[in-house]
């Protein structure tokens, strides 16, 4: 049984992160997910794919460059020692397709753009890169004891795909609170990745498409929960997608909820993946405590009728409390008028206030 996902990140990223400009902060976190995800499939980059990286990090080079060194070095036989496996081949590919795409600003919100997010991650590395799959499949799974899932059957992967999305579009984030609103998240994502419409890099493909739709909501998410935590997230979409009557077991998202809280709220719930085995008895092992919030997050836990929208606002602020509506509008990619609304709501609401003035005023955020 495999026991906690590891991590895996760059050398000296957390100084990069500590220490360097909002940027370069950035972008090792971009790099921090890219290869936390190759995870999934128990894939290692290699050790040219992280002075890749760190070029990249530093600002001496872009990530179309970064792309174009690793395809280069793949390319000479060369320069390819003869120990490197095809996987780890892959593992540096998709890495620098993966920190390429999230380093764009460009999402459209419908199927065509998750297939196209695979035939990105995976051209040159399957023949069936960004085709939906013609055959039917089944997955051994550790947390189910060799079982599988029942994935969609190939002849209606798309038209389940067409109908899931048009039910995300027509559901309003603005009508529920936080608590609802990551429920949905993670049941739309368990669905989506249950249909699995590609033979191979379902859930990297699943996981990009998630971290760029999240941007549409105006939220800044947290990814380096994909990161610590792939093999968890992964896993905890298995077991959303799992049920056995003889067993007593039924589909359960609340792993999934525990990961996207994590990563919207910053809470710290754990995030075992022991405990996500069908195995796992919570009578004798009980689970490990789940904790709120981190205690600078307190204001974002306590909102509880909170929006994503508002919620994302809230999280500029506690960042940077001298932030100016415009500037809220820029990053979460909305329009400064609908900021003003949100803050005006927050405002009524006793969540947050503003002081010092207009010209030279701050933010402060009521307990």
């Amino acid at each position: 049984m495999k026991e906690e996902s590891q991590k895996y990140k760059l050398p000296n990223l957390e100084e990069y992160i500590r220490q360097s400009e909002p940027a370069q902060r950035e972008r090792g976190r971009i790099w921090q997910t890219a290869i936390g995800l190759q995870q999934v499939d128990g894939l290692h980059t290699s050790d040219y794919l992280l002075e890749t990286a760190r070029q990249h990090i530093s600002g001496d080079i872009t990530i179309r460059k970064a792309n174009e060194l690793i395809d280069s070095y793949y390319q000479s036989a060369q320069r390819r020692q003869k120990s490197e496996a095809d996987d780890t081949e892959e593992a540096d590919k998709v890495s620098a397709r993966i920190a390429e795409l999230l380093s764009e600003q460009t999402f459209t919100f419908n199927p065509t753009q998750l297939t196209a997010i695979h035939k990105h991650l995976f051209f040159g590395i399957y023949k069936f890169a960004g085709k939906i799959r013609d055959y039917n499949i089944t997955k051994r799974e550790w947390v189910l004891n060799g079982e599988s899932v029942y994935y969609a059957s190939a002849d209606v992967i798309k038209n389940t795909l067409e109908y899931d999305f048009e039910q995300e579009r027509e559901f309003d984030y603005s009508s529920v609170d936080i608590s609802a609103a990551i429920e949905h998240i993670a049941r739309f994502c368990s669905n989506i990745w249950q249909i699995h419409p590609f033979g191979e890099g379902n859930t990297r493909t699943t996981a990009v498409f998630m971290i760029k739709y999240l941007r549409t909501l105006g939220f800044e998410a947290n990814n380096g929960i994909f990161a610590d935590n792939s093999w968890f997230f992964r896993n905890a979409l298995v077991r959303a997608n799992y049920t056995n009557v003889l067993k007593n077991i039924s589909f359960d998202t609340k792993f999934l909820v525990r990961f996207f809280r994590n990563m919207l709220l910053d809470e710290q719930n754990s995030l075992l993946n022991r405990e996500l085995h069908i195995d796992w008895n919570t009578e004798t092992q009980p689970p490990s405590a789940i904790q709120s919030a981190k205690t600078d997050d307190l204001s974002l836990s306590k909102c509880k009728n909170c929006t994503l929208e508002e919620l994302a606002v809230l999280k500029i602020i506690r960042q940077q409390p001298n932030v100016t509506q415009k500037e809220i509008a820029e990053r979460i990619g909305k329009s400064e008028r609908t900021v003003k609304t949100l803050t005006a709501r927050l405002s009524a609401r006793g969540v947050i206030r503003r002081e010092n003035g207009r010209r030279n005023g701050f933010w402060v955020m009521n307990d």
